[in-house]
């Protein structure tokens, strides 16, 4: 029996079992719908790095000369030129903070760039496209004068197969995914643009993520393992490449409010993993008052929410320690200082489209680079006797709603082509689908649709096309066409979760076309995961190409590919089931009912690739995959020791650096691999490192590398092994802990494809 204060404040008198075991301590419990208490705020000081600790004293100065008022104004934000701002305080020359979304482009702007979506750079796996896209999206946003854009994004991780925000993250892996993350926060914030990573922690669903008529928001009940090990994972990362602010979740967190929780706030993220930065609300997710101050949120956003005068009441009364107040203003002023923003940034130069002002073009050269990460995110999954590559076809027949420029009027800038539900590719409304719908979208200035590309490149070639881009069942299929090209998408946006994931008329659609053309070819642009049980075993479906959503120059990206001129080397970043219900209880999340519906995590680490191992199930196409137009050997896998040591370490022996204990990012293992192009042309592999780890899941990504091959080229590609990769989250030390014994590895094509198998001890 254990006696502990909750969140609340209320005292508790619980028995905690799990599996047979009975726990007396609370650092010990499973947590299923249980946020144990962490208080008080642990103050930012600037850690162990010396340009924090110089921004810190900068920042110390300034709050000391506000008065209680003004220190209160700057935690309150508001809606303003940007979608958020802070206010200016111009008698000591603070300015204005800017925030902007979007993670894959500056939303509701013109001259800006329509960037692939995070899902489609994660399907790269490529570390240095990840920086690049990062970089770019830094330039273009400070090009802007914004102070703040809202990314990365490393939740919702991809839990639920039919999550709304699933496209928004870099894949459903925590290793894919914190690549990712430290990557784009690296080439953002080099660009002086402040990374607002988000969605601090276990946003996992759209359904009931607000609270509402039908009662509260749903609680994404998780145990302290699970948290640690998959979902804080990735933000990890961002955190050790610098990232100074973070926004907090909308849904509940083991029945606690993401933004007022303070074992996310105050105890993973300000203590554990020694955060620096500040935290931001999501836009309307501040439920509370005293409550969210002391549990660690410092900016509200928008306008004023729960703060404003009562919060400056508080801090009289005594229910915010105004030590905490002063905390919550420091920590925004550091990283203000921090990220090179008190001095020469540039003015904000966003604007309303009915306001006329000059034009600020921050697109660059851009556009280069977002067609290169199209190309390679697009993950060829079948390809029968070489229907792809495309050899000068003189003939193409293209169908398929997707394979146009929309439609819709440009009647709502801030969306591109309208609002949530109506965005793209619903059948015949719209068009191609380049982004998904809601605050992650971007605007495109301009738009290259897979039809104008690839007519493009049939009239060079001397060529004819035919199309139909509306009828489900188009009539008339050429018997002297070369190929048929059906282009289908899946939608999915912030606010709601996908229905299905797969829909009838785009099932038919392929049926029909391939039921008359031999050779017929399928392009997919989705917002996730789609099904193609309906068709894929077509005998005419000679080639299928998940083109994901590679931004405003889809066309030319899919051309690429189609045309051989780069060969293929996306890999999935999910799982493709064979049927939706091989998902199991993560197929969606419209769970539980009443005033407090609950989501409890049960299948704890075991979540898409993972799910499918540990079930035994045969997926349509595994996580990883991804097929080539050359072929390659694998060879000489080599296991390395550093001399680093794996002996044990006390978590609390040292100033935490953010991310976590420095001991966590040593490397402990190298490993190497040969990769040989056996093939005829020049391509990419992408060779992937898997571990089983004790008491873990079996297998586990643990690294990868794009490696670009000529014909008959070898190269030796690396993976090293830091100490957190190889660690588990120990719930009775409230450590990362190694565990001593043989760890096998693989390294193959994908989650599945073993090329070559090792171990390593411990």
């Amino acid at each position: 029996m254990k006696t502990f204060a909750s969140a609340a404040g209320a005292l508790l008198s619980l028995t905690f079992c799990s599996n047979a075991l009975t726990y007396t301590n609370v650092s010990e419990v499973p947590l299923y719908g249980l946020s144990p208490p962490v208080y008080p705020t642990p103050e930012g000081n600037g850690g162990v790095s010396p340009e924090w600790q110089d921004a810190y004293t900068k920042a110390r100065a300034l709050v000391e000369q506000l008065t209680l008022e003004e220190k209160v104004n700057m935690t309150r934000g508001h809606t303003g030129t940007c979608v958020g701002n802070t206010p200016a305080i111009d008698r000591l020359g603070i300015k204005a903070l800017c925030f902007a979304d979007a993670p894959d482009g500056i939303r509701g702007q013109e001259f800006v760039s329509s960037f692939p979506a995070q899902l489609t750079v994660g399907a790269t796996f490529d570390r240095d496209l990840m920086y690049r896209y990062g970089k770019a999206l830094g330039e273009e946003y400070r090009g802007k004068g914004i102070n703040i854009a809202l990314l990365p994004v490393g939740g919702p991780l991809g839990r639920v197969a039919r999550g709304g925000r699933n496209w928004e993250g870099f894949g459903a892996d925590p290793f894919l995914s914190s690549v990712g993350m430290g990557a784009v926060t690296t080439g953002l914030q080099g660009q002086g643009v402040m990374a607002q990573m988000k969605h601090w922690l276990l946003n996992e669903q759209e359904w009931r993520r607000l609270p509402g008529s039908m009662g509260e928001s749903i609680s994404s009940n998780a145990d302290d393992r699970t948290i640690h090990e998959l979902y804080a994972f990735p933000f990890m990362d961002s955190l050790k490449a610098g990232a100074v602010s973070a926004m907090c979740s909308y849904q509940r967190t083991n029945n606690s409010y993401g933004c007022q929780n303070s074992k996310l706030l105050n105890g993973i993220l300000k203590t554990e993993l020694g955060f620096q930065g500040f935290v931001t609300s999501d836009w309307d997710a501040q439920h509370s008052g005293v409550a969210s101050a002391n549990a660690g949120l410092d900016l509200v956003m928008p306008d004023g929410g729960y703060w404003g005068d009562n919060l400056t009441e508080a801090v009289k009364n005594g229910s915010v320690a105004e030590s905490r107040l002063n905390d919550m203003v420091t920590r925004i002023l550091a990283a203000w200082y921090h990220i090179g923003q008190s001095d020469g940034y540039p003015d904000v130069a966003v604007h309303n489209y009915n306001v006329q002002a000059p034009i600020v073009d921050v697109r660059g050269d851009h556009a280069s680079l977002i067609r290169e990460i199209g190309a390679a995110g697009a993950v060829l999954v079948k390809n029968v006797d070489n229907a792809l590559p495309l050899s000068k076809p003189r003939f193409l027949n293209i169908y398929g709603y997707d394979a146009k420029t929309p439609d819709a009027p440009w009647t709502n800038p801030s969306r591109f082509g309208g609002g949530y539900e109506v965005n793209f590719g619903w059948n015949t409304l719209n068009g191609t689908m380049v982004t998904g719908g809601g605050s992650g979208s971007n605007t495109p200035s301009f738009l290259i649709s897979p039809f104008d590309a690839v007519q493009r490149r049939v009239i060079e070639d001397g060529g004819m096309v035919r199309w139909d881009f509306a009828s489900v069942n188009p009539e008339t299929v050429n018997v002297n066409t070369d190929a048929c090209l059906v282009f289908i998408n899946a939608y999915a946006s912030e606010s709601f979760d996908r229905t299905s994931l797969k829909d009838d008329f785009s099932d038919r659609l392929i049926n029909n076309v391939a039921a008359n053309c031999t050779n017929t070819i399928v392009v997919i642009h989705s917002a996730g995961i789609r099904v193609v049980d309906a068709w894929i075993d077509h005998p005419n479906v000679t080639a299928v190409v998940f083109a994901l959503l590679p931004g405003q120059e889809t066309g030319n990206s899919i051309v690429d590919v189609l045309y051989g001129d780069v060969s293929p080397s996306g890999r999935l970043p999910f799982t493709v089931a064979k049927k939706e219900a091989d998902y199991g209880s993560l197929l969606n999340t419209t769970l539980g009912s009443g005033p407090f519906p609950q989501d409890n995590f049960t299948e704890g680490l075991y979540i898409d690739y993972r799910h499918f191992d540990k079930y035994n199930i045969t997926p349509q196409y595994e996580f990883g995959y991804g097929l080539s137009y050359s072929s390659f050997s694998y060879s000489d896998l080599v296991v390395t020791k550093t001399n680093v040591s794996t002996s044990e370490y006390t978590a609390t022996d040292a100033i935490i650096p953010q991310g976590g204990h420095k001991q966590l990012w040593d490397v402990i293992y190298n490993v190497t691999v040969t990769v040989e192009n056996t093939g005829d042309v020049t391509a990419a592999e992408i060779p992937q490192l898997y571990v089983e780890i004790p008491t873990a899941p079996k297998n586990q990504l643990r690294g990868f590398e794009r490696v670009k091959l000529e014909a008959g080229e070898s190269k030796t590609a690396t993976f090293s092994l830091k100490r957190r990769d190889l660690s588990i989250w120990d719930v009775f030390a409230q450590e990362w802990k190694l565990q001593k014994g043989s760890y096998p590895i693989f390294v193959g094509a994908s989650s599945r494809d073993v090329k070559l198998t090792g171990s390593l001890e411990i």
